[in-house]
């Protein structure tokens, strides 16, 4: 007879899913969001995309080989950090930008640590940040929608940073894109799309990205421009990048919490520090910063909200 009490060495539940199919899988739930960006801003917002991509693959590849590591391109992380990466770009950026972007993202914000799986920062968000601060001027410089030439437009959050409420715009023009915006971030109903997918495939969950939004909303509502409860949360949840943050970036396996309750505390952080930014920030959009600081929390975030050990006190 066999004897069913012997225990075998963890990993005890397996999936048939493996981190490369996952990662081009939510490589794909991101291709409506890039679509919808190249017909809102025109043709060089594949240039972006590529040379981020490009960039960001060719990086991993040199890097691996100079340390005589195995190379794994074909897993498909370095492809969706250098797509996040040029997601988080405004369309009309110089090609050199996301070169080094996504350099610094695979090489500082990945390889440093040892690799994927390894990575304390998003390293797509890491890249961006260092694109921030060394070359803001080619950052804050956003595109019209559907004008395929230079003209330049603030976003609807820098509008309202000074002041100045784009009152011109309703709620279905911020949900289809009719705004300046970075490349991915501008449709969001694209990304809700792609959201829906990860959803329904169990690759995410629903705990980080609800937490976000929610906090971000509610805090946006309560201090608005005229008074306690005069703002319009709405309008603070579909600007900016917040659905993009939210959906494909907070959610990062590796650096976000391993628990449910973890990730909740996770989220409601990264809405606290995105609504902070948002209303006293010199900055207009806080997203960003909000994730990799909460980053930076993960590892506490899961220390004290571990599972008990079966059997323990």
């Amino acid at each position: 007879m066999n004897n069913k009490l012997l225990v075998s060495a963890s990993p005890h539940i397996h999936t048939e899913e493996s981190v490369r199919q996952i990662m081009w899988l939510v490589t794909l739930s991101l291709l409506p969001a890039g679509i919808a960006g190249a017909l809102i801003f025109g043709f060089k917002v594949f240039w972006v995309v590529l040379a981020s991509t490009l960039s960001a693959v060719a990086t991993e590849a040199l890097i691996q080989r100079a340390i005589k590591k195995k190379i794994t391109i074909l897993d498909g992380s370095a492809v969706l950090t250098g797509i996040l990466l040029a997601y988080n770009l405004p369309p009309g950026v110089p090609l050199w930008i996301p070169v080094v972007g996504s350099f610094f993202a695979i090489a500082v914000g990945k390889q440093v640590f040892g690799g994927l799986g390894q990575n304390i920062f998003n390293p797509a968000l890491a890249g961006r940040a260092f694109l921030m601060a060394s070359w803001p001027g080619h950052l804050t410089s956003f595109s019209m929608p559907f004008a395929y030439d230079a003209v330049t437009s603030a976003t609807p959050l820098a509008l309202l940073k000074e002041g100045k409420a784009p009152e011109y715009l309703n709620y279905l023009d911020l949900l289809f894109g009719r705004r300046g915006g970075c490349i991915g971030e501008v449709c969001v109903a694209a990304l809700l799309l792609g959201a829906a997918f990860l959803l329904l495939k169990g690759y995410i969950s629903w705990h980080i990205p609800l937490s976000f939004i929610a906090t971000t909303g509610a805090l946006m509502w309560v201090f608005g421009p005229r008074g306690l409860f005069s703002g319009d949360w709405l309008f603070h949840i579909l600007t900016g990048g917040l659905i993009l943050g939210a959906f494909f970036m907070a959610t990062d396996y590796v650096t976000s919490p391993l628990t449910r309750k973890g990730q909740l505390i996770f989220g409601v952080g990264c809405g606290l520090i995105t609504a902070v930014v948002r209303l006293w920030g010199g900055y207009p959009e806080g997203v960003s910063y909000a994730i990799l600081m909460m980053n930076a929390a993960t590892p506490i975030i899961d220390r004290y909200t571990r599972n008990r050990i079966y059997g323990s006190q």
